[in-house]
């Protein structure tokens, strides 16, 4: 897969939350970080807590070692508390994953709208993200909804406007 695990992830306490107060802030840090990581190198935005459970991602098989559902909830609350992961449902069954906030999502593709002028045009979400002209950027294949989400932060500040569903021209 080319992802590079932390040195933790082979050790087999940080699959248990642990007690003392720093150690578990130390490993509940690292396990943001992984999450973050693995998310962002194979360019996901959401994690169904059934699926992860069983993904390499909280289950490490060399080692015969798994994180619990209740851990796998807390670090992921610690995320939504970051700003980094938003809840799809009550339940907590499904969350979408931010490595980059909205507002860094809008940055980057206004400095690539500058870069490529794009400025005074109107493009439509596909070829933002999916188009040619986007091929090397990293918010290529970006999440329908975090796009949206990052274009409405440039309207409100003046420099796109959201045209329909799947349009936007850019200032």
């Amino acid at each position: 897969s080319g992802f590079n695990w932390p040195w933790q992830y082979d050790f087999p306490p940080f699959f248990t939350m642990q007690k003392n107060a720093d150690t578990k802030f130390k490993q509940t840090e690292a396990w943001c970080s992984l999450i973050l990581d693995y998310h962002n190198h194979f360019n996901l935005f959401r994690l169904r807590i059934a699926d992860a459970l069983a993904s390499p991602l909280f289950h490490n098989k060399a080692i015969d070692r798994r994180m619990s559902k209740q851990a796998v909830l807390e670090i992921l609350d610690i995320l939504n508390k970051k700003g980094n992961v938003e809840w799809e449902d009550k339940e907590k069954t499904s969350c979408r994953v931010f490595w980059k906030t909205t507002a860094q999502w809008a940055d980057i593709i206004f400095k690539w709208v500058n870069e490529i002028g794009l400025n005074n045009t109107v493009c439509t979400l596909h070829e933002i993200t999916n188009g040619p002209n986007s091929t090397n950027q990293e918010f290529h294949n970006l999440d329908a909804q975090i796009l949206v989400d990052a274009l409405k932060i440039l309207q409100t500040t003046g420099k796109a406007e959201l045209i329909g569903e799947d349009g936007v021209k850019f200032f």
